[in-house]
């Protein structure tokens, strides 16, 4: 019996898995489609092809592509970073705008437009550089004051500290945006919201390694997932070396997170609702449902990414605006029914 509902259990997370697959891959051709300049499939089609015009190739190649290259990315990177938080604070509600990992990355942007925006033309290419240092500096903060000698990292201190090491990285990054001049002040609020606007192909080219590497170390994890999700004592007598686990799982999740944030923006909830999404759909098991949230992220950063580029055309609207526009009802809804 208990073989029938594992194999029930496969069954269900390959079927949804290849469903969220196939909404991922639409979601990609109808962005792709889509625009203040718009192209038809064909074109597309055609331009991938090397058939296009030089009008298509530079619209897709040189716009459209690295931008959604990045919401793609970004989106993985974040659904993977909330579903490892989500295990180690074993709480559902934990994501890495939560605990503050997003408010260290505004932070180094803060730093960097006050300080450092007119060192030279190319200036802008450092932003991702500065917000990667600004949530690394948030997450090592975070790690300094949950630690405890006796029993290293504690689970319940993560989302608690978090939350205060947030509101610290706010109200400094509030106080240097008072020192801003509006135009430069316009430019920052659009990315602390979530702006995927001028990602070019090296953003693209840094981004990936990270995704590559760390998406799947975090699948090898899993089993290590699982035992930290039902305690320590658990997980110990289960073998697994709990304290040097839980900071490898740790980096994993800043690494993803802080790496995804630089390149699309201060983009919440992502990490809050694709766990919880693909855990209701396959099950519990690490092994099952992390692989389905990095694609449920990638599929809401797209469409959200594509709503707010068509919804108000020709005038754009940040994607970190439509995700949250979805995502603070459904975290609502979370608090209201978590226990």
């Amino acid at each position: 019996m208990r073989t029938l509902w594992n194999n029930k259990g496969i069954r269900r997370t390959y079927t949804v898995t290849i469903l969220f697959i196939i909404l991922s891959v639409v979601s990609i051709l109808i962005s792709l489609d889509t625009g203040t300049i718009p192209l038809s499939p064909l074109e597309v089609i055609n331009t991938f092809l090397g058939k296009g015009d030089f009008y298509s190739e530079t619209v897709l190649f040189d716009y459209r592509l690295p931008r959604i290259l990045i919401t793609i990315l970004a989106g993985i990177g974040l659904g993977i970073s909330g579903a490892i938080l989500q295990g180690l604070s074993r709480n559902p509600l934990a994501d890495s705008g939560i605990i503050g990992l997003n408010t260290g990355s505004a932070f180094g942007l803060m730093i960097f437009i006050t300080y450092f925006h007119s060192l030279n033309e190319h200036a802008s290419l450092y932003i991702p550089l500065f917000t990667f240092i600004g949530g690394i500096l948030a997450a090592l903060v975070i790690i300094l004051l949950t630690y405890n000698k006796q029993q290293g990292i504690i689970p319940i201190r993560l989302i608690l500290v978090g939350i205060a090491v947030s509101a610290g990285f706010s109200a400094a990054t509030l106080f240097l945006s008072l020192r801003l001049d509006e135009e430069t002040y316009t430019f920052a609020s659009r990315w602390l919201v979530g702006n995927v606007w001028a990602r070019d192909w090296i953003h693209v080219i840094t981004l990936l390694p990270w995704i590559l590497v760390l998406g799947p170390l975090s699948w090898f994890q899993s089993r290590t997932l699982d035992a930290l999700s039902l305690g320590d004592q658990v997980a110990s007598s289960l073998g697994a070396s709990v304290q040097k686990k839980r900071l490898l799982l740790l980096a994993i999740a800043i690494g993803l997170s802080s790496a995804s944030v630089a390149m699309a923006g201060g983009i919440g909830f992502i990490g809050l609702v694709a766990p919880h999404l693909a855990r209701r759909l396959v099950g519990p098991l690490y092994r099952h449902f992390l692989p389905l949230s990095a694609l449920i992220g990638l599929l809401i950063l797209v469409v959200a990414d594509t709503i707010g580029r068509n919804i108000f055309e020709p005038n754009s609207i940040p994607a970190g605006v439509v995700v949250a526009a979805v995502g603070a009802p459904y975290f609502l809804y979370l608090l209201m029914k978590t226990k």
